[in-house]
């Protein structure tokens, strides 16, 4: 993937631990990964250091993965970053088109399509 290159950071943004272990583990062999357990953590992780794309739950306690997403698209200093929705429920495509996302995967996660979806945002 990266040729010697400094390797893009994907932040992981999800409330349950095991689904973050698990997407990290398709991800560090290619990508840097940070994680996040909340929405409101993840928008004082992208504040500090700006990832090079966001996996973001749609489904958390507190502020749900649509609320970050808007506000991610609402700061010209976030906007351009691309934002890949995660769920276990049935993709709002339309919504999630309206929110500005680059995609969506679902649970139970496939490493291919998931690594594809990524490789077509850069």
């Amino acid at each position: 993937m990266s040729e010697g290159n400094e390797k893009r950071t994907i932040l992981v943004v999800d409330d349950a631990p095991e689904n973050i272990d698990v997407l990290s583990g398709i991800l560090k062999s290619h990508y840097r990964v940070k994680a996040a357990l909340s929405g409101e953590q993840s928008l004082k992780v992208v504040t500090k250091n700006a990832p090079d794309l966001i996996l973001l739950d749609v489904l958390m306690p507190g502020m749900d993965g649509y609320e970050v997403c808007r506000r991610l698209k609402g700061d010209p200093a976030t906007a351009s970053i691309p934002v890949i929705f995660v769920t276990g429920e049935a993709p709002d495509s339309a919504r999630e088109a309206e929110l500005g996302a680059a995609g969506t995967v679902t649970k139970p996660i496939d490493p291919a399509v998931l690594l594809s979806l990524i490789s077509d945002c850069f």
